[in-house]
């Protein structure tokens, strides 16, 4: 009867993954307190919902450098052309650059994703309901993810049960071993369907009522059209919204020589 003990592994492991997302979903619909409902997004806010700080600060830095006011040049290094910053993220981005006016984009995207003008602007999304707060962020997907490896653990642990020497034919009153097994891999895929219908798309950053207002916004398939339009695009999709192959070959530049200046 070791097949018992691999069953009770396999509830073990299904069970206590399944309870995650459901106390992970449950406490993510909670942040869904139902206001939010008239706000009307800016692209900062958009952006942050969409990808987190970092999404923030290439949206910053595409806006900059589509009004000429910050040169991003394809070898990875930003320049700045006008010093004076139209808003706090803006700024930002000027203050991380520094005094000689010139630095390498990744660091610099790191620098403004950490700032307090980005901190602040979560913190407002989370008041309002829009984000989820910062403890509760990745929850639904790390949950998700757990039960998928369950199921997965359950087929693993059903198949050595199958093929254990010692196993006997049923006898016509007996349930045959493969169902003790398919009743906990029924309860992982139930709670994957439940969860896929209810919670997703598993959003690190979005609340639902986020992630409403983010299916809302326009979104245009290749960046192009309007300045507003296309930057609506970058911050919802991110670097792959950006049309310009310069401007995103900067953005994803990978130097391997530091020194090297645009």
């Amino acid at each position: 009867m070791f097949w018992v003990l691999l069953l009770l592994l396999a509830w073990s492991a299904a069970g206590i993954a399944c309870i995650r997302l459901c106390v992970a979903a449950f406490r993510t619909a909670a942040v869904d307190t139902g206001t939010g409902r008239d706000h009307n997004l800016t692209l900062y806010e958009a952006a942050f919902l969409s990808g987190g700080p970092a999404r923030v600060a290439e949206l910053t830095l595409v806006s900059m450098a589509r009004q000429r006011r910050l040169l991003l040049a394809h070898t990875g290094w930003a320049t700045v052309v006008d010093p004076r910053g139209h808003d706090e993220m803006e700024r930002s981005v000027i203050g991380a650059i520094g005094p000689e006016g010139q630095s390498r984009i990744a660091p610099l995207r790191a620098a403004t994703a950490a700032t307090d003008s980005v901190r602040r602007l979560a913190d407002r999304l989370v008041a309002a309901g829009l984000a989820v707060p910062e403890g509760e962020r990745g929850t639904v997907a790390g949950a998700v993810r757990q039960v998928q490896a369950a199921a997965a653990a359950v087929l693993v642990l059903g198949a050595a049960a199958l093929l254990l020497p010692s196993q006997d034919q049923p006898t016509e009153y007996e349930v045959p071993v493969a169902v003790w097994f398919a009743l906990p891999l029924t309860l992982t895929l139930s709670c994957l369907a439940i969860a896929r219908i209810e919670v997703h798309p598993y959003s690190r950053w979005a609340s639902p009522a986020g992630q409403r207002l983010l299916g809302t916004l326009a979104r245009h398939p290749d960046g192009t059209g309007d300045d507003r339009t296309y930057l609506t695009s970058v911050a919802v999709r991110g670097i792959r919204a950006i049309g310009e192959p310069d401007l995103r070959a900067a953005l994803t530049h990978r130097d391997r020589n530091p020194e090297r200046r645009g």
